[in-house]
């Protein structure tokens, strides 16, 4: 039961957590920077905010963004999230798909346990990527434009995608802990049903041999 509860919440963090994901990777809220310096951009009321796909100008009678199209003369750090950010959306749709199908609720047939357990660490395994994939470009990015342009404070998409990778990380190890402990306590039963049956079955030996020596005694 305790091993079903902590798989069912290491489900669900996950899962979240890949939503966080796709959405930073979707969002371009990721920080707000200034070009003329923090007093100035205060006087005339207009922001930067930038993410992996835009850029685009804040102000109060302006709302202009402008994508990144040339790709080759991006920063190695909006590159780099772009890559890293769209590697962790898409491995974690078939991790999602394989926590489920491992889920205790749900059965394929006649499933043995041991291939529901290799499909939650194998799971696992794939948010624990997915979290490595988006750590990294949301500690770079802001790293990086600070020293573009100069940061402001961080946006809406940089905390989701921080958020996302803390549920992956303790989804992932949660799953992976609840798949060992399932497997070492079946594997733990197997053998002493295996000592009791071999017990049972030494023990019926010096009963037949008792009763043939009583009949060769009787004859």
């Amino acid at each position: 039961m305790a091993n079903s509860c902590l798989q069912l919440c290491g489900f669900l963090l996950s899962s979240l957590g890949w939503l966080g994901i796709v959405i930073a990777t979707s969002t371009n809220d990721w920080v707000t920077m200034c070009k003329y310096g923090v007093n100035t951009c205060k006087k005339m009321d207009e922001l930067l905010s930038k993410g992996p796909w835009e850029e685009c100008v804040i102000s109060t009678a302006l709302y202009h963004c402008v994508s990144f199209t040339q790709i080759l003369e991006l920063p190695a750090y909006i590159q780099t999230t772009r890559a890293l950010m769209i590697i962790g959306s898409i491995l974690g749709l078939p991790a999602v798909g394989l926590l489920l199908m491992s889920m205790p609720c749900i059965s394929l047939g006649n499933e043995a346990q041991s291939s529901k357990n290799k499909r939650a660490i194998l799971g696992g395994v794939l948010m624990l990527i997915v979290a490595l994939c988006a750590m990294v470009p949301t500690i770079w990015f802001p790293i990086g434009a600070n020293q573009e342009l100069g940061l402001m404070s961080f946006g809406f998409s940089l905390y989701t995608g921080w958020v996302g990778t803390v549920f992956c990380l303790l989804g992932g190890m949660m799953l992976m802990c609840s798949s060992h402990s399932s497997t070492s306590s079946s594997r733990t039963y197997q053998d002493n049903n295996h000592f009791y049956y071999s017990k049972q079955g030494g023990g019926n030996q010096p009963a037949a041999s008792s009763n043939n020596h009583a009949k060769s005694a009787h004859v």
